[in-house]
């Protein structure tokens, strides 16, 4: 990584970790730049503004997680070839990283950015409404694929159950941050492998 990109990457570190913490709103680029050790004309040469440093926050926060994801996902798939196995293996990998977190997940971009959304310009809307429905794509992707091995027990939107599975990572993310309670995610993400278990099992014990 050369000079360049590696303070590019120095300020989109800073930035993202005020952000988590106090929101953009809260966050100035006169701090960011006080922080990272920066002159004005440095920062204004990599970001032109607010704007386009929440975009390329946002890129950076989408493909962090879309990586993580590929990993637990991919591992998964390497343990178990059922369908229904290898996402409860993944869920179970998911929630022992959540765990391992010294101090809890820091937050989550997306939703500081939506519950704020009048600060960002179109194109970060837009990213974010995207980034959001990619996850539950995915997810529902998922789902499909147990689903045509295992059929529901209980009739059920698979769409909502792919929703479903954001609304309570990023709950428990909010809840967690809360209530200072750091484990929080991780039984939640834990509580969920238990329904989808329950769901999708094709008798009265459900799946390992």
């Amino acid at each position: 990584m050369g000079k360049g990109e590696a303070t590019r990457e120095r300020i989109l570190e800073i930035a993202e970790a005020a952000v988590l913490a106090k929101g953009f709103g809260a966050t100035s680029i006169d701090e960011v730049i006080a922080e990272a050790g920066l002159t004005k004309s440095g920062f204004f040469y990599h970001f032109r503004d607010k704007n386009a440093l929440a975009r390329e926050m946002l890129r950076r926060y989408v493909e962090t997680n879309d990586r993580l994801f590929d990993d637990i996902f991919d591992r998964g798939r390497q343990l178990s070839d059922d369908p229904l196995q290898a996402f409860l293996i993944s869920l179970k990998l998911l929630a022992e990283i959540m765990a391992d977190l010294p101090s809890g997940h820091p937050g989550c971009l997306i939703a500081s950015i939506c519950y704020q959304e009048r600060l960002f310009d179109r194109e970060v809307r837009e990213m974010t409404a995207r980034s959001v429905q990619d996850w539950n794509a995915r997810f529902l992707g998922v789902f499909e694929g147990i689903a045509a091995v295992y059929p529901p027990r209980e009739p059920v939107d698979l769409h909502d159950l792919a929703d479903a599975m954001s609304c309570i990572v990023d709950g428990a993310i909010i809840m967690s941050k809360t209530l200072n309670d750091p484990r929080r995610l991780e039984r939640q993400i834990l509580l969920f492998r238990s329904f989808v278990k329950l769901m999708f099992s094709p008798n009265q014990s459900p799946a390992a």
